[in-house]
């Protein structure tokens, strides 16, 4: 069986409550990306459009479909960590990534983030990538319930993203395709804001795929719009004249317990309809606006034969800053001769629970605003302590031109209490600073 991609579609929509689209997306043929840009109008779309302009060249000549993907995904990653580097008004970009190439009879697919890609086949939904966000882990590990991962105050923290370090892990597989498959790949500007058994409905009645992601879109926005809304639907097509179609393959289960396949003998997972919240969301720091991006777990019992695992190595930045700490608020500094240590022990507790629990990677995409030595507005990256030794959880990111006294005094105390947010919420507020936009 030979198969080839037909009938596509790609649309894009700014959503009801965004004034710029960062979204970025490549329809060609045998090769479709998306790309959901993160830090700002002025960073995040640029952010994307790197991703895309890595693949639109084509892929190397070299390894598996999958090893060329995410060696595609890594020139992207260092383009755009580079220029958050080189220009200051785009420090902390980064974007999600999704990519899938159609090789021969199978799909093969690269995926950084919370952009998404399906497989609709024969009335269900499967979805053929993972999540890369806090609440994503938490449920995972059995932490959180559906229905506390989607009111969850960080579902819109993302733990992984292209730009925001060096190297970036990828995770790749591949899946087996059959005559008639549809493909849908998207931002979260849709599954944020329509549950999984919504999108099923739109593709059970919609068989021309022009029509049917123009009702994904409009369904995203009469839900709300709240982000930027970019739908990519394509139906494989065999031109090797094998008519032979097995049931259901090549799909995994979605869910908590999905990453335990990973790499485990195949078999049939029971995967139950579920409508549980309808919205999914972008990420701490490389973020959006808040959306659980937990997301319902597939519908329809799906049977995985062949679906490997290759992730490319990532490393983690070790540099501390010499920059003197943000300034903490002073219930932090005060105490009896016991506070200190208290804290200190009550700290290194913190830390260890979210290494433990595999939480360094969402350290690293919570920010929270402060002030450097000379009294400027600084977003810093990690979380607000100081450990004994000098060990500090974050690192200076972005260190805007505006003085904390010109903040109005009315906003300081909220805009310095070291809440944490994301990368999204706390460059536009320093932003807003910087335009003299904040008001009492």
């Amino acid at each position: 069986m030979t198969l080839r991609a037909a009938d596509t579609a790609n649309r894009t929509d700014t959503g009801r409550q965004r004034r710029g689209n960062e979204d970025s997306s490549l329809a060609r043929a045998p090769l479709f990306v998306i790309a959901d840009g993160m830090g700002g109008a002025q960073a995040g779309e640029v952010a994307s459009q790197l991703a895309v302009e890595a693949f639109a060249d084509a892929l190397p000549d070299t390894g598996t479909p999958e090893e060329r993907l995410a060696q595609r995904a890594q020139d992207a990653n260092r383009r755009i960590y580079e220029m958050s580097r080189s220009a200051h008004e785009r420090a902390g970009m980064g974007t999600t990534l999704t990519a899938v190439y159609v090789d021969t009879n199978e799909l093969a697919v690269a995926h950084v983030g919370d952009s998404r890609a399906y497989l609709y086949r024969h009335g269900e939904l499967g979805r053929l990538t993972q999540d890369h966000t806090l609440v994503e882990e938490l449920l995972r590990r059995g932490k959180l319930t559906e229905e506390q991962a989607a009111e969850h105050p960080q579902r819109s923290i993302i733990t992984r993203a292209l730009g925001v370090d060096p190297v970036v892990e990828v995770d790749t597989r591949s899946y087996a395709g059959r005559d008639g498959d549809v493909i849908l790949m998207c931002s979260d500007g849709l599954t944020s804001m329509i549950s999984e058994k919504e999108i099923l409905t739109i593709l059970d009645r919609e068989r021309d795929l022009d029509r049917a992601a123009e009702q994904l879109i409009d369904a995203a926005n009469e839900a709300g719009g709240r982000d930027n809304i970019t739908v990519i639907l394509f139906r494989l097509e065999d031109v090797g004249g094998d008519t032979d179609h097995p049931t259901m393959t090549g799909v995994p289960a979605v869910g908590p317990d999905a990453d335990a396949g990973a790499g485990a003998a195949p078999g049939v997972v029971d995967t139950p309809a579920n409508d549980a919240g309808a919205s999914t969301g972008a990420a701490g720091a490389p973020a959006h606006d808040p959306a659980n991006r937990s997301g319902p777990a597939s519908t329809g019992t799906l049977t995985e034969p062949r679906a490997t695992t290759h992730s490319t190595p990532r490393t983690r930045s070790a540099g501390r800053s010499a920059e003197r700490s943000p300034q903490l608020p002073t219930s932090r500094r005060r105490g009896g001769r016991f506070a200190r240590p208290l804290a200190a022990l009550i700290t290194v507790i913190i830390v260890l629970a979210l290494v433990g629990g595999g939480g360094y990677l969402a350290t690293r995409q919570l920010f929270f605003l402060g002030t450097n030595a000379q009294g400027i507005v600084t977003v810093y990256r990690g979380l607000p302590y100081d450990l004994p030794l000098g060990i500090r959880l974050y690192e200076t990111v972005y260190v805007s031109g505006v003085p904390a006294t010109s903040i109005p005094a009315a906003r300081r105390a909220k805009l310095f209490d070291h809440q944490l947010r994301s990368q999204n919420d706390a460059i536009s507020l320093v932003h807003a600073a910087e335009l003299g936009q904040l008001t009492p």
